[in-house]
């Protein structure tokens, strides 16, 4: 079934409804476009009892913890769901030490990780990996796969110390991701203070918002237990990440390469690590080389992940990332001065399109 686009009319499969419009149009024509994908997003967050956009409320109380930097009046609530303000005060729902919205499961190593080709845990058969699942987010992915999260009600919550102890003799590593860690941040850095005197691996999957000061204090985590932070870059232009997200990528950017200074302090195993889920028709060979080319520019020798993508979520009309795809996604990002690119989720990849 073949969507149209908004902008220049045109029609083709890979223009799902939630977008109706074309990579060339968000990324050349945005006024035209955005708008209305952006209140798609609203409708979306509306779905899950969440507010259509960041609040900001003239004279409410600013959340600090990620990019959307939400400015809550008396009784709303922020972007994630989690913060509210209560006599004018802010109130964190979830995510601190006290308490998250989490759930956990071993993960016998090596594991199906983003960066499981360049770090120690692939080396360590027998061990597991504490995977935490943080289930609230900052951004409002379309193509989200683990958007059931948003379902559970109530989800569960657990203190960073009664999480912290669910790591035993043969857990090597704990990796938090979601959602995304970010508006739990406070409860995944206690919860790693104490992994980490107890001797394990502290890695993070992220979208990368978190406020800079947070950003500092996991990566410190990483570096002293031999552990890495995982960047999911989505998209190299602004508009498009406000297409596929509903959020800009100003802070991940940004976070990106605050982290990446610190490379040199550890370089194996590598400190820092970037993927890019390759969406059809959106995030394709040239979205892949702009990316790669930021990654480059500041060192060349960071792994970089291509990810194979499902139909799922609010965009089941997409096919399945094909294999052209991919092998020309890997071109660009080699072309563009990277040195460690892999294709990663191979198994997902098709032959069509």
């Amino acid at each position: 079934m073949e969507g149209e686009c908004r902008g220049c009319g045109k029609r083709s499969p890979l223009i799902p409804a939630v977008l109706s419009a074309c990579a060339d149009c968000i990324r050349t024509r945005p006024a035209e476009v955005l708008p209305a994908i952006l209140e798609s997003h609203g409708q979306i967050r509306r779905e899950f009892d969440l507010p259509a956009e960041a609040p900001r409320t003239g004279d409410g109380v600013e959340c600090p913890l990620c990019a959307n930097a939400c400015r809550l009046g008396e009784g709303e609530i922020g972007l994630c769901g989690l913060r509210t303000v209560q006599g004018g005060r802010l109130v964190h729902l979830a995510g601190t030490p006290r308490g998250a919205l989490v759930s956990w499961y071993d993960d016998p190593l090596p594991t199906n990780c983003v960066a499981d080709w360049v770090c120690r845990g692939s080396q360590q058969r027998g061990m597991v990996n504490l995977a935490v699942f943080y289930e609230a987010c900052t951004f409002n992915c379309i193509f989200c796969q683990n958007w059931h999260f948003r379902l559970k009600h109530p989800p569960g919550r657990i203190s960073a110390q009664r999480l912290a102890a669910q790591a035993h003799s043969r857990t090597f590593c704990v990796c938090y991701f979601g959602g995304d860690p970010t508006p739990q941040m406070p409860h995944a850095l206690a919860t790693s203070r104490l992994l980490a005197k107890r001797g394990v691996t502290v890695c993070w999957e992220t979208n990368g918002s978190m406020h800079p000061r947070l950003l500092d204090q996991a990566v410190e985590l990483s570096l002293q237990t031999g552990g890495c932070v995982k960047f999911d870059l989505k998209a190299w232009d602004e508009n498009l990440h406000l297409a596929l997200t509903g959020v800009s990528n100003r802070q991940t950017l940004a976070n990106f390469r605050r982290a990446a200074r610190r490379i040199a302090e550890r370089p194996d195993p590598p400190l820092v690590v970037a993927s890019t889920l390759l969406v059809p028709g959106y995030v394709e060979a040239d979205e892949v080389g702009r990316i790669a080319r930021f990654i480059a520019e500041i060192d060349p020798t960071i792994p970089y992940a291509l990810l194979g993508f499902y139909p799922h979520c609010f965009v089941p009309e997409l096919p399945c990332t094909s294999v052209r795809h991919a092998q020309e996604a890997e071109e660009a990002a080699l072309a563009a001065g990277l040195t460690r690119v892999r294709i990663g989720n191979r198994h997902l990849l098709s032959h069509d399109y």
